[in-house]
């Protein structure tokens, strides 16, 4: 059962607690791997909240026979807390790189049009349906993206096994982000929605689609490190 409502008070509660969650989840997890970068700890809490958000956004389905139904509608209860949950990830994640030095203009924009959308989406207390969908299909290439880099720490690379991480990550990326991303950003925009839930929706597909490009080079390089080296010509020369 739905709970009976949701209040501006019941939200801000939310967020503030999911920050100290967030944060109080950080430093277990450096205080379990002392011997692990700040970078590592702050991937753990990162994979938490992916698989966190995915089976929150799952849970908030109301009908999986068109889960992007009922558009521009008031959120549900489920949704909102969702929604409150990862926005205080985000808060939690924005406040941790910027400690960590981590400054860089694509990761801040993804922070900002996160925390300004999902933020919007709450105060208006609609959107609930598109927002949801867009934090699933968001959230559901995060595992392997983190996983890819803490396999690093573990000494684990140029082995088979980050080949297939890569390429896992990379295909679950495409197909969520470029597949059905840009579907959830055109049904958001279209929709009866505020601007400014328009406008972040679109930026984030903006920041999905450079991600994306980035990917496709990555990939090739990697696919192009398996491929054997032609023998050398001194080699072919005593062969023949």
């Amino acid at each position: 059962m739905e709970d009976p409502g949701v209040n501006g008070s019941n939200v801000v509660s939310w967020v503030a607690s999911g920050v100290v969650l967030w944060s109080t989840a950080f430093l277990l997890v450096r205080a379990l791997f002392p011997k692990r970068s700040y970078d590592f700890c702050n991937r753990a809490v990162s994979t938490m909240h992916a698989v966190a958000a995915v089976c929150l956004a799952s849970l908030s389905v109301a009908d999986w026979s068109c889960p992007v139904c009922p558009l521009a509608a008031a959120s549900s209860p489920r949704q909102m807390r969702a929604l409150a949950v990862t926005l205080a990830y985000m808060v939690y994640d924005a406040a941790c790189c910027h400690l960590n030095g981590d400054t860089r203009l694509d990761n801040t924009v993804h922070h900002l049009v996160s925390i300004v959308g999902i933020g919007a989406g709450l105060a208006y207390q609609r959107c609930g349906t598109e927002e949801v969908a867009c934090l699933f299909v968001t959230e559901i290439s995060s595992p392997l993206l983190h996983l890819r880099e803490m396999l690093k720490e573990f000494g684990v690379r140029d082995t088979d096994l980050n080949l297939l991480v890569d390429v896992l990550f990379a295909v679950t990326f495409s197909v969520a982000r470029m597949g059905f991303g840009p579907y959830i950003t055109y049904v958001t925009v279209t929709a009866d929605n505020p601007i400014l839930i328009k406008a972040m929706a679109s930026g984030l597909q903006l920041v999905s689609a450079y991600w994306f490009l980035r990917i496709l080079r990555m990939v090739r390089y990697k696919l192009g490190k398996k491929k054997p080296l032609p023998p050398p010509p001194d080699k072919l020369a005593a062969a023949n």
